[in-house]
């Protein structure tokens, strides 16, 4: 984990040796100054004239800035380290989940990722840096006073030595009991943040329901949870200052008390005044090191929980990944499927793809129907490798997908999903996500292809038009359009359409399948659709049912044919005529059926 962890330093390596090397120097001097100033009474208490007090005074002085001096230093390249180890962990994380299949990304939810992005990224950034700082600073404290002590006194280093093992053992208790409780929260953060994503993104169904009351609620009950968790471990760390209030006033009183003892009782021979002071000073030091000790502890008992969360995105390693010697171009849009089974997980009990067969030359439209849930969009998510087939294979351009690099293929494939996406920018901005160097005039062409001309230019700022975040300014058919728009700039070999003209009237739809037809013949094109109407044209119109393929035809064949392809044609027309004789076709069957039977 630490090793994972240590790659995203890199260029902050300078400062994350600095800082404790600094601190080293700040303890040290920290812990020389008591040890001077008893030198320094002795020496004044000898010869108190003012040159000799400013001599004493100013060396006291100097070593007291530069100790301020390092700690100064010490506290700034601390931060710079801490916080430039978080800004690179972070994007490291962010980079490995742009790597991440849809397989790696189903095993994560967002809210989960969110967190770590956030929340965990904190905790360990704030780990860091008293690792580098006050991790090093307690323990060498700690050990220099204890050392000090005993170089003056041995019998009274050992009251504080024995002060400190029991209070070191209480802590140890103390954290013992806090680090699970701790633990347990971020698990309980992933909750509230997917109640919180759930809430925002689904707000106009929340809405429209009447239901901010029960959401509000079952918010509510996720917080207070956190917050329990939170309260607990809390008050368990809070007996933190006072048992180190107790623990050094205790030891100040019994040195007080036996010191001024000894001093009376040996007038001063075996220790004096400024020597007793020392102690003290000492005494003080070495409890409050164990202190800043035990905070460091609570801090990296937190973030280890946070690094094991975060160290998993970081190891997760990609499901789909280039061959040795990839194929850079694809030749043509031929797609193929040979035996294709699937399922989206080896635990899976059973395949949501199953002994598909399917045949496609480059150029031909591909109209996909069935009924929800029967894998329409798996189907075409093995084209572009977005996952992997269990078995079989998928072939473009007479290849397997698997040959070619990933970019390369996925370069040649458009993806107009069913969830369309835009993002915060202006209109030009989102189509150029299909090239970035296509010219005005390039989009304006996609644009009319797609049917989304006529409705940027009605806009003010027409393709200067600012998008607000996820599209929330442009009704669901004009975002389909523009998605489409955004497809065609790819000038891909294969297109591929996710029932993304469910939202765009029936003319509209004609119109943009119109244009491909005369615009990108040349292209193959998958149309998954609800309506006969959008796929009705094509070359090969797929039936599917339960991860089957259960026909293949022409609008005609299938009309003749397929009792599926007839049910739906039908419901969706609405002709009397038709419906009669599919009753009467439903009837023939049926009679034939019994007539086998007897």
């Amino acid at each position: 984990m630490i090793k994972t962890l240590a790659k995203s330093i890199r260029q902050y390596k300078k400062e994350s040796i600095l800082s404790p090397v600094l601190v080293s120097l700040e303890v040290t001097l920290e812990c020389l100054i008591p040890l001077y100033m008893m030198t320094m009474l002795n020496n004044i208490e000898a010869d108190n004239s003012l040159t000799n007090i400013l001599k004493w005074g100013g060396i006291l002085l100097a070593l007291a800035a530069f100790s301020l001096l390092f700690g100064m230093l010490a506290g700034k390249y601390a931060a710079t380290a801490s916080a430039g180890f978080a800004t690179n962990l972070r994007g490291d994380i962010f980079d490995k989940i742009q790597t991440f299949s849809f397989a790696n990304i189903d095993k994560f939810s967002p809210s989960s990722l969110v967190t770590r992005l956030t929340t965990d990224i904190t905790n360990i950034q704030t780990a860091y840096m008293m690792i580098i700082r006050v991790a090093v600073r307690s323990p060498i404290m700690l050990v220099i006073s204890l050392v000090m002590s005993f170089t003056i006194n041995v019998k009274l280093a050992c009251i504080f030595l024995a002060i400190s093992v029991v209070l070191g053992a209480l802590l140890f208790v103390i954290f013992k009991c806090a680090i699970p409780i701790f633990e347990r929260v971020f698990k309980k953060y992933d909750k509230m943040n997917e109640s919180v994503q759930e809430n925002v993104k689904g707000m106009r169904v929340v809405k429209s329901y009447v239901r901010e009351d029960y959401e509000s609620k079952k918010f509510a009950a996720t917080a207070q949870s956190v917050r329990l968790d939170f309260q607990r471990g809390e008050r368990l760390v809070a007996f933190n200052a006072p048992a180190m209030q107790l623990s050094i006033w205790t030891a100040i009183t019994l040195i007080c008390y036996f010191g001024t003892s000894t001093i009376i009782t040996s007038n001063q021979s075996e220790l004096t005044s400024s020597a007793l002071s020392s102690l003290i000073v000492f005494a003080a030091q070495c409890l409050s090191s164990l202190m800043m000790l035990s905070m460091v502890m609570v801090m990296i008992s937190i973030a280890r929980a946070s690094a094991e969360r975060v160290v998993e995105v970081l190891s997760e390693e990609s499901t789909l990944k280039n061959p040795e010697n990839p194929v850079y171009e694809v030749e043509n849009g031929d797609v193929e499927f040979r035996g294709v089974s699937f399922k989206y997980s080896a635990k899976a009990e059973r395949n949501a793809l199953e002994s598909i067969n399917l045949k496609v030359t480059s150029g031909q439209t591909v109209g996909i129907l069935g009924g929800t849930g029967s894998s329409k969009t798996t189907l075409v998510s093995l084209i572009p490798r977005l996952y992997d087939a269990t078995e079989g294979e998928v072939l473009v351009g007479g290849r397997d997908v698997r040959e070619y690099d990933l970019e390369a293929l996925r370069n040649q494939v458009a993806v107009v999903l069913q969830k369309n996406v835009l993002f915060s920018g202006t209109i030009k901005e989102n189509l150029r996500w299909g090239n970035p160097d296509a010219t005005d005039d390039e989009l304006i062409a996609a644009c009319k292809q797609a049917q989304a001309h006529d409705f940027v230019m009605s806009f003010p700022n027409g393709y200067d038009t600012h998008i607000e975040q996820g599209g929330a300014n442009v009704s669901g058919g004009q975002k389909q359009r523009l998605c489409i728009a955004r497809a065609l700039l790819k000038k891909p070999k294969i297109l591929i359409l996710d029932d993304s003209t469910s939202a765009v009237d029936t003319k509209t739809d004609s119109l943009i399948r119109a244009a491909f037809r005369e615009e990108i013949p040349g292209t193959t094109k998958f149309i998954i659709a609800q309506r006969v109407a959008s796929v009705e044209d094509s070359d090969i119109i797929v039936i599917m049912n339960d991860g089957r393929i259960v026909a293949t035809g022409t609008h005609e064949e299938l009309l003749a044919n397929n009792r599926i392809y007839q049910e739906t044609y039908y419901s969706q027309n609405k002709i009397g005529a038709n419906a009669e004789a599919l009753k009467a076709l439903s009837d023939g069957e049926e009679n034939a059926e019994g007539g086998e039977r007897k």
